[in-house]
């Protein structure tokens, strides 16, 4: 039986450590877990898989797709090989609530661009839509490129008194998650950001996944982003991870899994 959200695809992140006996005991074992992303990767699913910096993971890896109970069995053939879980997190896609609409953009148009043509102002409109058609895919449908590192954080947003997120009105959370997507937008070709939400799913709200070439622009645009006021006063961050990805034999004999030849 499958189960498949009616929207969007679900998403694991599992981090890892070495089973240093099984290793040693079974040298065949690695070759079960690769075997188990390959096998993945061919249902139509995609895995991105790094060695960890750090002490918290030996092994990081996010795997994605339409169905959970395919991610499901992954994550235990995963596990046939000498890999212990230590830590993971379930989450589904999604589109954000505040997104702007064509309304939107027309006014801001009109406020930041001077535009008052109406034609104009359609033709501009048309672009947008184009675009945010293509965004909204890459939110609900993801195609993750393979960049050099990963780094994953989970986050919920305050219930704290005055910073009490959930008793905002919408407009005033769409105003400050708007201020939160124009920082997020500066980094547009040097960091890919994938939000993926988990309330209900699992003991965070929302899981933050970062995609870059460059170590630094991943430091850059958290720091950054800590000033603003989404972060500074309403969110609450988990534990971070970082990996280095890389082609899954080779994140397995960075962590000294090397699978004999036959």
């Amino acid at each position: 039986m499958s189960v498949v959200p009616s929207i969007g695809w679900g998403v694991l992140h599992l981090s890892c450590h070495v089973d240093v006996e099984r290793a040693d005991r079974d040298p065949q074992a690695a070759r079960r877990s690769l075997d188990a992303i390959a096998a993945l990767e061919a249902d139509g699913h995609q895995v991105l898989v790094g060695p960890a910096l750090g002490h918290k993971a030996d092994l990081v890896v996010m795997a994605l797709g339409p169905d959970l109970t395919r991610l499901q069995r992954f994550q235990h053939e995963l596990l046939q090989g000498p890999l212990l879980l230590t830590d993971s997190f379930v989450s589904l896609t999604e589109l954000s609530p505040y997104t702007s609409s064509a309304d939107d953009e027309r006014a801001r148009l009109v406020r930041e661009d001077g535009v008052t043509d109406a034609t104009e102002i359609e033709e501009r409109i048309a672009v947008w839509a184009a675009r945010m058609e293509h965004y909204q895919e890459q939110r609900i449908h993801p195609q993750l490129p393979r960049k050099a590192v990963l780094c994953f954080y989970p986050m919920s947003k305050r219930r704290d008194g005055a910073d009490n997120w959930y008793v905002l009105p919408f407009d005033d959370r769409k105003r400050i998650m708007g201020g939160h997507a124009r920082v997020g937008r500066t980094y547009a070709g040097r960091v890919l950001q994938l939000i993926t939400g988990s309330t209900g799913l699992d003991d965070w709200e929302w899981g933050v996944t970062l995609l870059a070439d460059d170590p630094v622009a991943i430091k850059d645009i958290v720091h950054e982003m800590r000033f603003d006021e989404a972060s500074a006063r309403y969110a609450d961050f988990g534990p971070f991870v970082i990996a280095l990805l890389d082609e899954p034999a080779a994140a397995f004999a960075a962590v000294g899994l090397e699978v004999p030849s036959t």
